[in-house]
């Protein structure tokens, strides 16, 4: 089938903005709604689909905008309501559709709802929005069960009357009931009001956590244990059935409308299980993480990708690509590592990288995923070449798992350093000459502004730019059937419609390409008689 009718979001490439760092238009160090207005033009260019968001809502900011206090508005630092709605409609003008961050699992502390919650009675309606709870002991003096919060410490937190609530992160971000029907009501009236103005979709932040065991049985994990317990069968609070009801209903609405709306899915879960969340009536795609953990092996991305395809082909799905996020460790970066799997930023320690070796494979890396079925998403600064910013300064992390964690986890500051523009030297454009980034940027970043890799014909930004012009124009790459072909051990070798193939060379010796075929793009130079060499990737024309 081809793009031309299928729904918009089945191929898409969607630019993920980490608002905070995309683009600062006000001098006060913090990227905003006019930072990334005035730099629609660079993404229309760079050829993607849509934008993605990460919430711009008020919130005290104890988790990067994940702790939500009012969700039908702006943080005054980004800008008002009105800059948004014309944010939007200058993105539909440029031909980019604009998808915003929901975060359902849990609100701010801040929120009016968890303020009522605290001034009210155990049992009232007020508290039962949330999760609150006796605690164990005598004088209730325990946690009501043995629950560790992802960034670190207790799940729960302990109220001046006694009670004790839940936080399945931080204690400023409060889980909510959703076995509550006011939750319910609540949620699906923000999710029209963002469509009414003309929001194209919504990603979904924790979506396999938002239903709970309401018995809230003990676990037996150990600290910072609870990320990697997701996809562990009759989990407590991850990845139960109650989301199913709550995703049928949110389809629902996004169907109501003429045009397409689409939800997508942050869904660690099982192998196997991510194509419960895409079933026909409930949301249209999911982040794949497995492929973004991936490591740069070919087996293993063979695994993946047809694991991908096939799984979510039987509910009528498409599969999704994903080499980095706000969330974990730029993929340049730990494709220079002697693991090049994702490893948890909220957990592991530094781990040297070869640059030159990560950029090698980050270039191979962004041709593999772009010439896959299905959508694809790119973080902010990838299309640059950015590296994770190792070498913060204690002082300057604001991650809250590096205070949860006691200053031993530094956490995800390192992947959200506001983007290099142009210049020599801090802010790089960022924000005027005299700002000062939220997050310092390296000196050594003059290289990789977007200026710099303009100047530069062989740079990271123009082979993404290349490689998302023929993924548009070529009806093989945006729609084409799928075919693996034979290829060398070490390697990947596949077909996209009729007579487009696409070579990776993930072995440590150069290897020949296929007779008959002509190069269309390459991740690097080719070496002499039509060799590919390692860490490279080439899309070719046969015949």
């Amino acid at each position: 089938m081809s793009k031309a009718h299928d729904p918009w979001w089945r191929s898409a490439v969607v630019y993920q903005v980490y608002i905070r760092s995309f683009a600062d238009g006000s001098g006060d160090g913090v990227g905003d709604l006019a930072g990334l207005r005035s730099r629609l033009h660079y993404l229309a260019e760079l050829g993607v689909d849509a934008i993605w968001i990460n919430p711009w809502y008020p919130s005290p900011l104890a988790d990067g905008g994940y702790d939500v206090s009012d969700y039908r508005d702006v943080h005054p630092a980004y800008g008002t309501l009105d800059e948004a709605k014309q944010l939007i409609t200058e993105a539909h003008e440029s031909g980019l559709r604009v998808i915003l961050d929901i975060v359902p699992n849990h609100t701010s502390e801040q929120h009016p709802w968890f303020q009522q919650a605290l001034t009210s009675s155990p049992g009232s309606p007020e508290r039962d929005r949330y999760f609150f709870r006796d605690g164990k002991g005598i004088d209730g003096s325990q946690p009501p069960n043995d629950w560790h919060a992802a960034f670190g410490g207790p799940a729960w937190t302990r109220t001046a009357d006694g009670q004790w609530y839940l936080h399945l992160f931080a204690p400023e971000q409060p889980d909510l009931n959703w076995d509550n029907p006011e939750v319910h009501a609540e949620f699906e009236s923000i999710l029209r009001f963002w469509f009414d103005l003309g929001v194209d979709g919504f990603r979904i932040d924790v979506a396999h956590g938002m239903a709970k065991d309401p018995a809230l049985p003990d676990l037996g994990l150990p600290e910072f244990s609870v990320l990697a317990a997701e996809g562990q069968r009759d989990h407590p609070h991850w990845e139960r059935d109650g989301v199913h009801e709550i995703f049928r209903s949110w389809r629902a609405i996004a169907d109501s409308y003429p045009d397409a709306r689409v939800f997508v899915a942050e869904a660690h879960v099982r192998p196997g299980s991510l194509a419960a969340y895409l079933r026909p009536d409930e949301l249209h795609t999911a982040f794949n993480f497995d492929f973004h953990k991936c490591p740069w092996e070919a087996d293993r991305l063979r695994e993946v990708i047809d694991r991908s395809i096939t799984d979510l082909a039987a509910v009528g799905a498409c599969a999704t690509w994903v080499l980095s996020s706000h969330d974990e460790t730029r993929h340049l970066t730990r494709y220079g590592r002697a693991h090049t799997g994702v490893t948890n930023p909220m957990r592991d320690g530094y781990q040297p990288s070869d640059l030159a070796l990560g950029t090698r494979r980050a270039r191979a890396a962004a041709l593999l995923m772009l010439a896959l079925p299905g959508g694809a998403y790119i973080y902010q600064g990838e299309e640059l070449g950015l590296y994770e910013v190792e070498d913060l300064p204690e002082g300057a992390l604001q991650d809250p798992v590096w205070q949860r964690s006691g200053h031993t986890i530094r956490g995800r500051d390192g992947c959200r350093v506001p983007l290099p523009w142009n210049g020599d030297s801090p802010p790089f454009g960022f924000g005027p000459p005299e700002s000062v980034p939220w997050l310092p940027q390296p000196g050594d970043w003059k290289a990789y502004t977007a200026e710099a890799n303009e100047a530069d014909p062989t740079s990271m930004l123009h082979l993404y730019r290349r490689a998302l012009r023929l993924r548009r124009t070529d009806p093989r790459l945006n729609g084409g059937e799928f075919r693996w072909l034979d290829a060398p051990e070490g390697t990947l070798l596949f077909e996209r419609g009729n007579g487009l193939l696409c070579a990776v060379n993930l072995s440590d010796t150069p290897i020949a390409l296929p007779d008959g075929c002509t190069p269309l793009l390459s991740s690097g130079p080719t070496a002499e008689g039509a060799l590919l060499p390692p860490d490279s990737t080439v899309w070719l024309r046969h015949g």
